[in-house]
């Protein structure tokens, strides 16, 4: 049978390129007298298509529509131009149902996509677009999970530049466009970065436009495509009404009203919070589905979670291996594991039992169906014995140097500054120390912990007032922002819960020592406030005993803040608002968008997956973190009391916590108060390289303060960002205004931090610290020995301690779901995208920009050196020593898996 392309004329199977065609009206373009009949065209595809079944068939009428007009050959070609398109495979999988089927035949019969070229500029004479060309492209080939198509055209002298080329994908399922090169010009190739879906014509989606890779800010866009720039950003806006579906590309702000189970909702005057993207779905009043909820005015929960398609990378990106893990362990492992232990109380019995989940792990039914070992191999094993699988976990790093690590009160110290959540420790500037809650409801706002007992634990080495003004004293503070929640959560079965302040002191070796413990309930049930303080006294066996009590429950308060606020809410979700209000305000074309890109990848699919079975009503963070039911009302309210845009950066957060003062004669413009501060030592690094290269590209677009004050799109990013995203904050005197290249850079970088080496972390050592939970428990079920104890609860803690810590710490299935989710969480995937690591298409097409970056690059080479060397400095004890697990979080770059460093460009999990 004579294929399309030849009965038409228009196809050479030797070359495998099309004739182009002329599109639009002007002088010397050729009749439509001179086209190829429409009649033989017609005849052809009309009925059914005997090599490819399934490909939709396309009458003369059909075709016509296709070409969208397509005029005359054009005769005056002056320019021959090839374009090669590449198109990613998709993996597919239970995450997708649109996968893109390469059918070479079908490629050939050239029904793929047609590509129309769009002059930068319009005519100068008549003001109006110039004619824009078009071709059909053919199937080239496959390369690996790639597959290229090749277009001809030849331009006419006075089209001019390209600014853009439209897709129309004529395939039957939408396809994932990675770039366009244009070859064939005398100034070089022009570069077309697309990474984007592109629905496929069938579907009534409007076409897809992609721009050049050269960045334009508004007032300098080309005449011919300032239309095109506007235009776009409409539709990427929306209307704000309707259901959003699977493949739509719309971005707009709802408030969290879809956690399920009549959760409160979060956004708004009585629980703010930032905005996440809306869905539409309906509310449950009107829904027949209402499976989840009791609260008509909650959004009705689907199996499916709209987030934009072009957020959606687990379908064509093996680093989205970490969403299809984690989808794994939340929807199959996890309940597999509730089946086994039954008994949700089922505490372990002995710290024995505790190692063997990594000498022997836990026996799992068989997984015929789900292929778990595929999807979580270092955690799934098959058994030899058996034919069950095993859930077997890999011994911490932290565990593995040192099996006692979590015992001790210098390991307790030492993480405020160099583990997991090393940004909430505080100095203690005043005394007393003093709440600010009501003392009618929660009683006395003095804290128990005297100046007496202060002096009595530094033993001489010093005055209080002399250890304050010396900035000597230290604290974790989770008493006000849980003591409210006290209450309600012991009203729930199985936790318990405190307010709690811990006092370190700064030995002169740089490291620090706990003094006190000060657990607090507030007044409950007709009894006054329960407050209690706690020493390492080793002067007694029960002292000795109670501490470790004390250490077990600031720890676990401790572990919830840092998954809720330093990382969910200071990261995730605070992050959200800014990718949403980006993609409507900030053209694909304009600077700062290409800036922030990379910084954006991956993070709307992992919180949309999130707010399903993590964050949700009954999800792993309800179930296994304090103050369980209540996390999410806690987050709200921290977020309402504390965050601050201005307080994100790592100078002023440090500055903020008193851990740093300004200083411009110090190598990042301050002076840390504890200077072997791990994190902060490191941060500083990332940091600064970042304001560095965030520096030179913002220099390079905006060369005054009025070129930034009048830049419309990014006045109007920047106030979406404070006036929707953060709506419930916009009234904050503390908002930065972007007036000048300053104010930009501060805000750009503060963004590319938080989402960096923040998320960093806070998140890739989750599992080197709490895969083995006693370091950091979640929650604690059992409130503390001497707090109104019955006759056998004193009795089991006096006979049997370790019984009665055991009893304390997490069940079995809360400790076994938090170290599954932990153990993904922390993973690098193998193409994981570092800090530094790829260039950006529009970044390499830049010289300047280019050369700024390969400067970024190898600073980041740097900085991985210096780490490496003050590991291995001697001393530097918070970071040093026997036993002592190296602080890693911070070096730029990783190998996959479960690692403890690596900073990626983005939220990738």
């Amino acid at each position: 049978m004579q294929s399309l392309h030849q009965s038409t004329g228009l196809f050479n199977p030797s070359t495998a390129t099309e004739k182009p065609f002329l599109n639009g009206t002007g002088a010397g373009i050729a009749s439509l007298a001179t086209r190829p009949s429409p009649t033989k065209f017609s005849k052809v595809v009309k009925g059914t298509n005997p090599v490819n079944p399934g490909r939709v068939r396309q009458s003369g009428a059909a075709v016509k529509a296709i070409l969208g007009g397509l005029a005359a050959l054009n005769p005056l070609a002056a320019v021959k131009v090839k374009a090669v398109v590449t198109v990613k495979q998709t993996v597919g999988g239970f995450l997708a149902d649109t996968v893109l089927v390469p059918n070479t035949v079908a490629d050939l019969l050239g029904t793929s996509m047609i590509l129309e070229l769009i002059p930068a500029e319009l005519d100068p004479k008549t003001g109006k677009p110039k004619p824009t060309v078009s071709s059909l492209a053919s199937f080239a080939g496959i390369n690996g999970t790639e597959i290229k198509y090749q277009a001809s055209f030849g331009l006419s002298a006075d089209f001019g530049t390209v600014g853009a080329v439209r897709i129309d994908n004529l395939h039957i399922r939408e396809m994932f466009l990675k770039d366009i090169v244009l070859e064939g010009f005398a100034t070089g190739s022009v570069n077309i970065e697309c990474e984007s879906w592109v629905p496929a014509k069938i579907s009534g989606k409007p076409k897809r436009v992609f721009f050049t890779t050269k960045s334009y800010l508004p007032s300098d866009t080309p005449t011919g495509l300032k239309k095109l720039r506007t235009d776009e950003l409409v539709v990427l806006r929306g209307s704000g009404q309707g259901e959003r579906k699977k493949g739509d590309r719309i971005y707009d702000y709802d408030v969290y009203n879809d956690l399920g189970n009549a959760r409160p909702v979060l956004g708004g005057k009585e629980n703010p919070y930032p905005r996440r993207c809306r869905t539409g779905r309906p509310r449950s009043s009107k829904s027949n589905m209402n499976y989840y909820l009791t609260d008509p005015e909650d959004e009705t929960r689907a199996l499916y979670f709209y987030v934009p398609r072009d957020e959606e990378f687990s379908e064509i990106k093996t680093a989205q291996f970490g969403v299809k893990t984690l989808y794994s362990a939340l929807h199959a492992l996890v309940p597999t594991l509730e089946t086994i232990l039954i008994d949700p109380k089922l505490g372990f019995p002995h710290f024995t039992a505790v190692n063997n989940l990594f000498d022997q792990g836990l026996n799992l039914p068989p997984y015929s169906q789900t292929n778990l070992v595929s999807f979580l191999p270092t955690l799934i094993r098959n058994s030899a014995e058996a034919s069950n699988d095993v859930l077997q976990f890999e011994v911490p790093p932290t565990m593995d140097r040192n099996s006692f690590f979590w015992f001790t009160d210098e390991e307790f110290a030492r993480q405020t500054l160099a583990g997991v959540n090393p940004c909430t420790i505080q100095l203690i500037k005043e005394w007393p120390i003093m709440g600010t809650l009501d003392p009618a409801v929660y009683g006395p706002q003095e804290s128990g912990i005297t100046k007496e007992l202060i002096e009595k634990e530094i033993r001489g080495y010093t005055t209080l007032e002399d250890a304050i003004q010396q900035k000597k004293l230290f604290m974790l503070d989770y008493h006000d922002v849980l003591l409210p929640f006290v209450g309600k959560t012991r009203e729930l079965d199985n936790t318990t819960l405190y307010g709690s302040r811990t006092v370190f002191y700064l030995c002169p070796a740089g490291t620090l020592r706990p003094l006190a413990i000060e657990l607090t309930r507030p007044p409950l049930d007709g009894k006054p406030q329960w407050k209690k303080v706690y020493v390492p006294n080793y002067s007694s066996a029960t002292d000795v005993w109670l501490w470790r009590f004390a250490k077990a429950h600031v720890l676990s308060h401790d572990s919830a803040y840092h998954q809720l606020i330093s990382h969910w809410l200071r990261t995730h979700c605070c992050t959200e608002p800014y990718i949403i209000a980006a993609k409507r305000q900030l053209s694909a074309m304009h600077p700062v968008h290409r800036l922030l890109l990379p910084h954006f990848r991956y993070t709307m699919e992992i919180n949309a997956l999130a707010r399903q079975a993590l964050i949700n009503a009954g999800g792993v963070i309800e179930s296994t973190f304090a103050p369980l039911k209540y996390c999410m009302q806690a987050s709200s309210a921290i977020y309402g009391q504390s965050w601050r845009f201005d307080k994100e950066g790592l100078p002023h957060d440090l500055i903020n916590r008193g851990l740093a003062v300004e200083d411009p004669s110090a190598p990042h413009g301050v002076k840390l108060t504890i200077e072997d501060y791990p994190y902060a030592n490191d941060g500083l690094l990332i940091w600064d390289s970042i304001k560095t290269w965030v520096t030179d590209y913002v220099n390079q677009y905006y060369p005054d303060s009025q070129s930034v004050s009048s830049d419309a799109e990014l006045q109007a990013w920047w106030s979406e960002v404070r006036n929707q995203g953060h709506e419930d904050k916009k009234d904050e005197p503390w908002w930065p205004t972007i007036s000048t290249q300053q104010d930009l850079v501060e805000v750009c970088t503060t963004i590319i931090w938080v989402v960096s080496g923040h998320h960093a972390a806070v998140n890739f050592g989750q599992y080197a610290f709490g895969g083995y939970f006693p370091n950091q428990p979640t929650t604690a079920r059992v409130k503390m020995p001497d707090e109104d104890p019955t006759e056998d609860e004193w009795k089991l803690f006096i006979e049997k301690p370790e019984q009665a810590l055991l009893a304390t710490l997490p069940s079995q299935i809360q400790a076994t779901t938090v170290m599954t989710v932990l153990d993904v969480l922390s993973a690098h995937a193998p193409d994981e995208e570092y800090l530094g690591g790829p260039i950006e298409p529009a970044w390499r097409d830049d010289p300047n920009v280019k050369a700024a970056f390969e400067k970024f690059n190898g600073r980041q080479k740097e900085i991985e050196g210096e780490i490496d060397a003050r590991n291995a400095d001697s001393s530097r004890k918070n970071r040093s020593g026997a036993g002592v697990y190296p602080y890693e979080l911070l070096k730029p770059f990783s190998e996959s898996g479960v690692t403890g460093k690596g900073v990626p460009y983005s939220i990738s999990i």
